[in-house]
């Protein structure tokens, strides 16, 4: 279908961007560039892994009021017990800007090694980020990302606008062309960027197909906030031929109310990637039938780079001498023919 192939190289060209971009800018941190043979001889794989210089990592995140938020961090402090040779310091998760700028500055104080973060709200936190940096301590921004280029060494981010055109595609592929099909969402927090994104990816890749949202409520990532959003919904729209929930967290919400008006007339594809929802697509009674994945392990990925960066090394599968800038993780789908592969590694809501 030549609408759903526009989608889709829509999203390929945003990921082709942004490994030029990476690439790019790889050669330039500090001043520094690249050996002119162009390969990382000596940041192998095995020379990676092996222990080096004990360094000490400062890792802040937000409060973990939901099953998304509790992963990032206990993935985070998993990986760092890997490591011998990391010394991870981790401060109370707060939804407190206020509080978390002040974690930041203690971390400047004690003169860590590398601070990883997962910004409470980002723009709020950027200037005590590019104080870090001045400081000489590289910042790995996890998720949120700051308002400025010079307040993170490396960013890794979730693909909110792939996860919204991996579940507008799969919509539209399963709807089989049905022109008239009524497809409902039930977003995260609208304020957040992360949140348009994805809204935006699956407005574009429902109207590749000649379809669009005819019906839109706002959740807020929590079970509450997604039951209250979903009756909203369901009192509203009287049939609906498929629904795409943003969060999974939530989605534990949304599908008690579901059950709760007995609706099951549509098929619903969540968003994150739980365990929970997972075993729904599995078991194939459920009205849930795929998850968009968002990786709960972006921190756990932040600490392994905020190692390399402070041992000057590189990605042992890279030619590059330097870590890149920029990390973009893909948004696969999860479906009852593939769930195998990722239930294991799922985190509970």
């Amino acid at each position: 279908m030549l609408a759903t192939r526009n989608a889709r190289t829509k999203l390929l060209l945003a990921v082709g961007a942004t490994l030029a971009a990476a690439a790019l800018l790889t050669g330039c941190v500090d001043g520094t560039t690249n050996g002119a043979n162009g390969n990382n001889d000596g940041n192998t794989a095995g020379a990676n892994e092996a222990t080096g210089d004990t360094i000490k990592i400062g890792f802040s995140g937000p409060a973990a009021d939901h099953g998304w938020l509790g992963a990032i961090n206990a993935s985070a402090i998993a990986e760092a017990k890997k490591y011998p040779d990391v010394d991870l310091v981790v401060a109370e998760g707060t939804n407190d800007a206020n509080l978390q700028i002040s974690q930041v500055e203690t971390f400047i104080n004690d003169k860590v090694d590398a601070i990883v973060l997962l910004p409470t709200d980002g723009a709020a936190l950027t200037g005590v980020a590019i104080r870090a940096m001045e400081a000489g301590i590289p910042v790995i921004n996890v998720d949120r990302e700051f308002s400025s280029t010079f307040a993170a060494r490396v960013t890794i981010l979730g693909d909110n606008y792939g996860m919204g055109v991996s579940a507008g595609t799969y919509i539209c592929d399963s709807l089989k062309g049905k022109k008239n099909a009524l497809v409902a969402e039930i977003a995260g927090i609208d304020s957040l960027p992360l949140t348009q994104d994805r809204s935006k990816g699956f407005a574009d890749a429902l109207d590749d197909c000649g379809l669009k949202v005819s019906n839109r409520v706002a959740a807020d990532f929590t079970v509450q906030g997604g039951e209250a959003a979903a009756s909203q919904l369901l009192s509203a729209a009287p049939k609906l031929d498929a629904i795409w929930n943003h969060d999974d967290d939530q989605g534990v919400g949304v599908l008690a109310a579901i059950q709760a008006a007995g609706r099951k007339e549509f098929f619903m594809v969540g968003g994150a990637g739980s365990a929970n929802v997972m075993r729904e697509i599995k078991s194939g009674n459920s009205v849930v039938k795929a998850t968009v994945i968002y990786p709960h392990t972006q921190a756990a990925d932040g600490i392994r780079l905020a190692r390399l960066v402070a041992q000057n090394k590189a990605l042992s599968d890279l030619v590059e001498n330097e870590v890149p800038r920029l990390v973009r993780l893909n948004a696969p789908v999860v479906t009852k023919q593939n769930v195998d592969k990722y239930i294991g590694a799922a985190f509970e809501s």
